[in-house]
């Protein structure tokens, strides 16, 4: 695995020396599994985004939408374990 040298404040080092004694756990091993958790919540975060905006421009190009009213009544009677009336997008552009 080829080395990567990170600089860290000294304020930061000193506080990942500390959540780490008595772990078992090195200041890499913690650090790489910080820096893994990042990379993963940023991937999904992007592809939320990107999910976001296929939507949006689907919803603009259809013209077609779902009622808040609608989407609240429909998925507070599935909570209640009720089966809901299906939503029917409608028209909200002409």
């Amino acid at each position: 695995m080829p080395a990567t040298t990170i600089k860290l404040p000294p304020e930061l080092k000193q506080r990942v020396a500390r959540l780490i004694r008595g772990t078992g756990q090195s200041a890499h091993a913690f650090m790489l599994e910080a820096i893994e958790l990042q990379t993963a919540l940023a991937e999904r975060r992007k592809a939320f985004v990107a999910d976001a905006l296929a939507s949006r421009k689907e919803a603009l190009a259809s013209g077609k939408g779902y009622l808040l009213e609608d989407v609240r009544r429909h998925y507070a009677a599935r909570t209640k374990g009720a089966r809901g009336r299906s939503l029917r997008a409608k028209r909200w552009r002409g």
